[in-house]
């Protein structure tokens, strides 16, 4: 198994699975700190909750004692719940007419704080919070029979013991859930790393030449899709590169026919024991004049999808293109025993395209429908036209193809392969080549079955 070699900076990025560690802890800590300090307010606001009422029940208790008495028993009774309730420290406030605030213990601060109370009417309760100099208080005001009151004041505090083991269950929470988080993570980094890494190495193996490594299908269905994806790759380029290997095959011995006549010939012609020299030169010329032709298809064929691909547009009656093509095929036709036909329209065809390339796929075309054509047969071409198209046709009355072939008959040497052995083959690009010339002309180029008998091929081109 290969293994994969990360660059520099790759390797600073970090792995998916501390990635995801460091995601689930830093979620975590964020979620638990929230609740915190949410929890910490909600405790707080509890607990101040708690103190108002019980302040609010002190002071209805001592409203209730104090209520039936003259002014100054008032006051002193007051003045001795006052000495009772200062060890929880709770200040009593009394709210005397005439003689406005005084505090019992003297405090100026308490007295600032229920100073805006003023004289307190009968029976009238006033609960409150004040906050003076950085602190709040929580005030309960009770009036009496008269205009004078008492008022109860109290810091809002929490208790040292109640903060502290607040704080600690904060801190035991966020520890908690760190841990939990860290090793939720850790497990969800492995679960989806670990077949995410399988996947990875049999990429870089791919990468190395290796097809018949698999990636183990498994994990989250997302992470299972990579790896099928990567598995339909892999076989992809298994069936791609062995296409390439049959098509080189037959390039091969496409070259090596004309190539051995050449250098057989050229022997004969060398040794001086050839005994028609001139029938070996026409052999020897003809052969070049095929290696030529197979060297420029090639050529075509690597280049006609880049952009620098030469196209010569012009406007055109591709009648002209067709009687022109007709006269060289009717002759090498009637060579070989076969009828031809020629169809046009009685109107003209006129399209923007190139003539010499509409003129290289017809000839192609010919070329191998004349190959398979028996003695006796016809080989049509064809030219129609509607408001929109421009068709052109080329049908012979050979063997035909199987109808799986119609649909894969443009791609290189997969005809050659099948064919070769069985009926006269050529190299195998050629129909490649004219798909490729037809489209980057604007049009397409379709396979199928002939009136004929045997396989039909349709350009269909835009009617300019």
């Amino acid at each position: 198994m290969a293994v994969e070699v990360r660059t520099p900076a790759e390797a600073g990025r970090g792995s998916l699975a501390t990635r995801i560690v460091l995601t689930c802890v830093a979620v975590a800590g964020v979620a638990v700190l929230v609740a915190g300090l949410v929890m910490a307010g909600l405790a707080r606001r509890s607990a101040q909750n708690v103190l108002q009422q019980s302040l609010a029940a002190q002071a209805d208790v001592i409203a209730g004692q104090v209520d039936q008495r003259g002014l100054s028993s008032r006051a002193a009774g007051l003045g001795r719940v006052a000495q009772v309730v200062r060890g929880q420290g709770i200040v009593v406030v009394l709210l005397l007419p005439r003689r406005g605030v005084q505090s019992t213990d003297g405090s100026s601060t308490q007295a600032a704080i229920t100073a805006g109370l003023g004289d307190i009417d009968s029976r009238q309760r006033i609960s409150t919070e004040v906050r003076v100099g950085g602190t709040d208080y929580l005030v309960e005001a009770r009036g009496l029979g008269d205009t004078s009151g008492f008022a109860l004041v109290e810091p809002v505090r929490l208790a040292a013991d109640t903060q502290r083991i607040l704080i600690r269950n904060i801190l035991f929470a966020l520890g908690a859930g760190l841990l939990v988080a860290a090793l939720a993570g850790a497990l969800l980094g492995r679960l989806l790393g670990r077949p995410l890494r399988r996947t990875a190495d049999v990429a870089a193996a791919m990468r190395q030449g290796r097809r018949d490594l698999r990636a183990p299908v498994e994990g989250p269905t997302e992470v299972a899709e990579v790896a099928a994806a990567v598995n339909e790759l892999s076989i992809a380029l298994q069936h791609s590169e062995a296409r390439q290997r049959e098509f080189l095959l037959s390039v091969s011995h496409e070259l090596r026919t004309p190539l051995t006549a050449v250098h057989g010939f050229a022997e004969s012609l060398a040794d001086g024991v050839a005994t028609d020299p001139r029938h070996a030169g026409q052999v020897i010329r003809q052969e070049s004049q095929r290696l030529e032709r197979l060297v420029s298809d090639l050529l075509d064929l690597a280049r006609i999808g880049a952009d620098q691909f030469r196209l010569d547009l012009a406007r055109v009656d591709l009648r002209e293109t067709l009687v022109a093509c007709a006269e060289v095929w009717r002759v090498r036709c009637e060579r070989q025993g076969v009828r031809f036909h020629l169809d046009l329209p009685p109107v003209p065809a006129v399209a923007t395209t190139d003539p010499r390339r509409i003129r290289q796929v017809l000839d192609g075309l010919a070329e191998n429908a004349l190959r398979v054509t028996p003695a006796g047969a016809r080989l049509t071409m064809s030219l129609g036209r509607t408001a929109d198209d421009i068709t052109i046709q080329v049908r012979d009355g050979g063997p035909g193809l199987a109808p799986e072939d119609y649909a894969v008959a443009f791609q290189p040497g997969v005809l050659n392969q099948k064919y070769r052995g069985r009926r006269p083959v050529g190299s195998g690009i050629g129909l490649a080549l004219a798909q490729g010339l037809v489209t980057r002309l604007g049009g397409t180029l379709t396979a199928g079955p002939a009136p004929e008998g045997g396989a039909g091929f349709t350009i269909v081109l835009p009617a300019t």
